[in-house]
């Protein structure tokens, strides 16, 4: 019989007592705090920005008193009690607080995107490969269950009966942000394309994501993208008040569309999204999967995560007789008692800490890194553009 992996001993990075928005909070720690997440990820640090910093959050989300509390990403690195670093800062943050680990050969899981820019990925990159240091990168949506039968449904038909090659696929998305160009004050950063993280590769790209794990690959000799800035100008909202307390110049687009050839079906995706509200009474998402015998149809009523608020449907159409039926999916029981956020990352982590391959629950900075250059591309064509 084999034995089971150690448990990796896990440093937070990230999970404040006062931050506005907290995905540490909400994604993560409902999970580690499971009978399978304190067995497997027993939380044995935090690092915040400070050691008093740590110490408060320890306190307020009544953590093990004897959780280490660290101020510099040194610090943690140098404790050989770690195993594993989980990075859920600002995007910006990523490199600086995770590469001292990196360097120790740390196991370590970042939240996409994996840094603010591709120099910063490449580093990551290419100092993993330096110290064997295993990356996980958050882009847990590739398993949510309606993708996983989305894959089903593909390779196996539905009942036995078979669907054939897949033809074409078309997405329509709108999201992101709740406001077309209003922005809650936390997420102001969001029209700084310097940061790195924006709706066009968080919002968007995690869905971006998840199509091509269903569909296949993009041809990148293929692809033909559009960007465009349609609203310029956001105004930041105090959450508090509701009232509106600034209003920044963005650099960042708002709208992507493009079309390209998926491998290896050698298929056409047509792919839009545009930030914010879509027209009352559309999907958030709507997304097509034509094939040689019949069409999928997934529709997410209230946003693009696939996991949170109305659950998406899933409906074939079969061209031989016209019907149209519904494929139910559902989480596992251990799934369905977190709260939605927290559902798809918690699987992540126990696929990483069982030391699964990479692919097989989780992803690695190579393949994150291969989506980090697909997406820059489209983003450094735009920017080319507008000189």
């Amino acid at each position: 019989m084999a034995t089971a992996p150690k448990p990796l001993r896990t440093a937070l990075i990230g999970l404040s007592s006062s931050a506005i928005t907290s995905w540490a909070a909400n994604a993560h720690l409902p999970g580690l705090l499971t009978p399978a997440g304190r067995s497997k990820l027993p939380i044995t640090a935090l690092l915040n920005s400070s050691v008093k910093a740590a110490q408060s959050a320890i306190e307020s989300y009544k953590l093990n008193p004897g959780t280490k509390a660290y101020g510099s990403p040194e610090d943690l690195a140098n404790d050989p009690d770690i195993d594993l670093v989980i990075c859920n800062t600002r995007v910006d943050k990523h490199l600086e607080t995770i590469l001292p680990s990196v360097k120790k050969g740390k196991d370590i899981f970042v939240e996409w995107p994996v840094a603010a820019n591709l120099k910063d990925v490449e580093t990551l990159v290419e100092e993993a490969r330096k110290s064997g240091s295993r990356i996980a990168v958050g882009l847990q949506r590739r398993w949510a269950p309606p993708a996983v039968k989305l894959r089903e449904i593909i390779k196996d038909g539905v009942e036995g009966k078979k669907l054939g090659k897949i033809l074409s696929v078309d997405i329509r998305a709108y999201g992101g942000t709740i406001d077309r160009e209003i922005t809650p004050e936390g997420l102001k950063y969001f029209a700084d394309r310097k940061v790195g993280g924006n709706v066009i590769v968080i919002g968007n790209g995690h869905l971006f994501d998840t199509v091509l794990s269903v569909v296949g690959n993009l041809d990148p000799k293929t692809v033909h993208s559009k960007l465009q800035l349609q609203r310029p100008d956001v105004r930041i909202r105090d959450p508090s008040t509701n009232k509106i307390i600034d209003t920044v110049r963005s650099d960042v687009p708002d709208l992507l569309s493009l079309h390209g050839t998926l491998q290896p079906s050698n298929a056409t995706l047509s792919y839009l999204f545009r930030r914010g509200q879509q027209f009352p009474g559309t999907p958030a998402l709507t997304w097509t999967i034509n094939l040689e015998h019949g069409e999928i149809r997934l529709v997410s009523q209230s946003g693009l995560n696939l996991e949170l608020g109305e659950p998406a449907s899933i409906h074939v159409h079969w061209f031989d007789n016209d019907k149209v039926e519904e494929v139910k999916w559902e989480w596992n029981a251990e799934q369905a008692a977190l709260p939605p956020s927290a559902r798809n990352v918690i699987n992540t982590l126990i696929a990483f800490a069982d030391r699964k391959a990479p692919g097989d629950g989780w992803v690695s900075i190579e393949d994150a890194a291969d989506r980090a250059r697909l997406m820059e591309s489209f983003l450094a064509e735009w920017e080319e553009s507008q000189k």
